[in-house]
């Protein structure tokens, strides 16, 4: 335990005993060991001595495992082990949502020397607060195949299924209720070579829809950012977009068969590994807050008007390139036939 000095205060104005007064280890084991990791850090700006405590590594451990379970696999703890203040700088960059801002260097204005070969998915899905599945995933990013693929990160293996305490029921009631007050899932990229990590997801769904063909669920999160100089008329939004796949035989157990990841631009379009890669750095590299309940909710619907809109923009603007090229091809064909019409008259009239 930290043998950090006590005050000798024993007691404030009140007649209480003063915390400086008690034991670091008893504060260390009984009391910072039972809160969570947003009261740890506003503890630690109390004072220089409970600053100390609160930045046990083993405390933020625990704290960061008892968050993501994930974070216990070796490959995590390795990459963590690399971060600037251990689990306290994870949990920093996990922990908040994105701070969404305009960006300026993001895909098609300027491409940056990656240098990181992998990144590591460390996914966690509970359900009532019940942990549903777990796993780690490294993705190795430096071979042109990547850089020019679509990015999709796929977290189940072939034949894999999570089953889920839901009953499946072919009507668009309790079922569908359920999954989107209680399933929560988290996915956070960990950058190894930069020591940087991010949580690309809502952590609650922002739409819970069924598949008009397959009857399938499918539970969506989404992280919605700027990523250009003309994020103001929509043109510049990306959502990071994770899906999860359900289905199940009516009354029977509601089964979960597909989870994965992919980054979409204002057009649909499934950004290639290079964009994505781009996406993520500057997520990684920028700010942090405190989320609001619903606010990535609000954020997505407002990505959907707006991406409603862009179309519609974009569709007249071609509608427009359209009627130039006819009404350019109809003058091109006029004075091509006018010439030769002119050119036949002056022929006769010289022969005449």
């Amino acid at each position: 335990m930290s043998s950090c000095s006590t005050t000798t205060t024993t007691a404030d104005d009140g007649g209480r005993t003063a915390i400086t007064a008690v034991h670091p280890d008893i504060i260390q084991t009984l009391i910072l060991t039972k809160l969570d990791g947003p009261t740890l850090i506003s503890t630690s700006f109390a004072s220089s001595q409970l600053k100390n405590l609160c930045s046990d590594d083993i405390l933020w451990k625990n704290i960061c495992n008892s968050y993501w379970p994930s974070t216990s696999n070796p490959l995590v703890q390795n990459a963590i082990s690399t971060f600037p203040s251990g689990h306290r700088s994870f949990f920093s960059d996990s922990f908040p949502a994105i701070l969404h801002h305009n960006n300026t260097n993001i895909c098609g204005t300027e491409y940056r020397n990656f240098l990181t070969p992998e990144l590591i998915s460390a996914v966690d899905i509970h359900f009532e607060e019940n942990l549903l599945y777990s796993k780690v995933v490294k993705t190795e990013t430096k071979s042109n195949w990547f850089m020019s693929s679509p990015l999709r990160v796929d977290l189940l293996g072939h034949k894999e299924t999570i089953t889920t305490p839901v009953k499946f029921d072919s009507d668009d009631g309790t079922c569908k209720l359920r999954l989107q007050e209680n399933m929560k899932l988290s996915w956070i990229l960990i950058d190894p070579k930069k020591n940087r990590a991010v949580n690309m997801s809502s952590l609650q769904p922002v739409s819970v829809r069924r598949h008009w063909l397959t009857g399938e669920l499918k539970v969506r999160y989404s992280t919605v950012m700027a990523s250009g100089a003309d994020a103001g008329d929509g043109g510049g939004l990306v959502q990071c977009g994770i899906v999860v796949t359900c289905e199940g035989k009516e009354g029977g157990e509601l089964h979960v068969r597909e989870v994965s990841m992919q980054v979409e631009d204002m057009d649909g379009k499934v950004l290639c590994g290079k964009d994505s890669l781009v996406i993520v750095q500057e997520a990684m590299e920028g700010g942090r807050k405190k989320g609001k309940g619903g606010e990535e909710k609000e954020r997505y619907e407002k990505f959907l008007e707006l991406r409603k809109l862009w179309r519609e923009r974009k569709q007249r603007r071609e509608k427009r390139l359209d009627m130039v090229c006819i009404f350019s091809g109809i003058t091109i064909f006029i004075s091509f036939w006018t010439l030769i019409v002119l050119g036949s008259r002056s022929n006769g009239s010289y022969f005449s």
